[in-house]
């Protein structure tokens, strides 16, 4: 037995140190101490910290069972158990031996219920008695003999604060029981009455345990109905889905593009579209460029395609826009016009034999120079090939240049 499930009440109230009213006596059986309850000023009930324990071991169950082993003096009435507050009784067992009659008094939605029980305990001789509820099943065992069975209201189990337990009285005044009690408990689990009698034959299930089970049953029949209709409405919204185009995009570069968008990678000089979800690109077709005697096709920054620039020529040399050539000065071709250009060059960290000139440049680099860091801008099907003075695109194998440029490359 769980003892989170069960309150022994003779031992919670430490009746051993209760003297007005109560004294040990022997009882049924040795294990256990009884207490004989005479007719006397007494106030036998719990703790606060023990009403407070009560209170929690009650709230929200539908299933308790109290057991005492009683010996009531003949033609006496009083009450052997009686959880109460000021004004209403929650759980009380009286033993009425004028009409000969056991009484469970409850509440029910507020109001308060009795259950008439004829039966003869008080007789001066010991009786085992077991009051069980189970939701709205109630079982009265005399003696290990099931003596009812009812169907009644459900008892109200949530104890309002203040609540206390008596034993052997209503109150402090009234209901005063006149005999023995022992093992007086209170069981929160189906079947309590076991703990009294082990011989007899479980109830399975009990009422509170078929409730849980219509309950539970109810609660899969509503999770049931709601899972078929979001079934249904998902079987709705995929049938038109399936009846509809879904647009598939395209993320470039942190870009979102939509089915048919198209747009043009400067970096690469390329038109792209997003197709179904690919990015699908072609270089751009730039148009044959006739360029005029006096000019010459170059690469201006930000284009993708040539332009004719006016070329400019010295000593016999003929230098594109842009180009520099080094004689007393530097100079470079600006407009097809040589313009001397002031320029600091760097200091190097070689030799002077390992000093060499690029093409087209006005300030030594040291032998070994890499151009390719600084120099063309190659294309995705070609590669920058690094050279003694300067650096070339060459296209890549399987690859031919558009246009004579290598820079940028097409596929065979």
């Amino acid at each position: 037995m769980d003892p989170d499930l069960q309150l022994d009440i003779i031992a919670e109230l430490d009746l051993v140190n209760t003297t007005l009213g109560v004294t040990q006596v022997s009882g049924l059986h040795n294990t256990s101490r009884a207490f004989l309850f005479q007719d006397a000023e007494r106030e036998i009930h719990a703790a606060p910290h023990v009403s407070e324990k009560l209170i929690q071991l009650f709230r929200n169950k539908s299933e308790f069972t109290f057991l005492a082993t009683v010996q009531q003096k003949p033609s006496t009435s009083g009450v052997i158990l009686s959880i109460r507050e000021v004004e209403h009784g929650y759980f009380e067992l009286e033993s009425s031996g004028l009409r000969d009659e056991i009484r469970y008094h409850y509440i029910h939605n507020g109001k308060p219920r009795t259950e008439a029980l004829p039966y003869r305990m008080a007789d001066g001789q010991w009786h085992r008695v077991a009051l069980s509820v189970s939701a709205s099943h109630l079982l009265l065992h005399i003696d290990c003999n099931r003596i009812y069975e009812r169907v009644i209201d459900p008892p109200e189990t949530n104890l309002p604060p203040g609540s206390n337990l008596w034993l052997g009285q209503r109150n402090q005044k009234h209901g005063l029981f006149k005999g023995i009690i022992q093992d007086g408990k209170i069981i929160f689990m189906p079947n309590g009455y076991i703990t009294q009698c082990p011989n007899l034959n479980r109830t399975c299930p009990t009422c509170s345990d078929f409730l849980s089970l219509v309950q539970g049953i109810m609660d899969l029949q509503e999770l049931l109905a709601k899972m078929t209709a979001k079934l249904n409405y998902a079987e709705t919204r995929l049938s038109q889905l399936e009846n509809c185009h879904c647009e598939k995009t395209c993320q470039v570069s942190g870009l979102l593009y939509r089915d048919q968008d198209s747009w043009v990678d400067g970096d690469h000089c390329r038109n792209c579209t997003c197709k179904s979800g690919v990015v699908e690109c072609r270089r751009m077709s730039c148009p044959p460029l006739n360029c005029s005697p006096d000019s010459l096709p170059v690469h201006i920054a930000g284009q993708c395609c040539k332009v004719c620039r006016p070329k400019c020529i010295y000593g016999g040399k003929v230098l594109a826009e842009g180009q520099r050539i080094l004689s007393k000065s530097c100079r470079e071709c600006r407009g097809g016009v040589l313009v001397k250009i002031t320029e600091a060059c760097p200091l190097l960290n070689c030799s002077e034999k390992d000093h060499i000139l690029p093409e087209n440049q006005c300030c030594s680099v040291c032998r070994g120079h890499n151009f390719c860091a600084e120099g063309p801008k190659c294309g995705e099907n070609s590669e920058c090939k690094n050279w003694n003075t300067k650096a070339t695109c060459e296209c890549k194998n399987g690859y031919i240049s558009v246009q004579g440029d290598s820079a940028y490359c097409e596929g065979k």
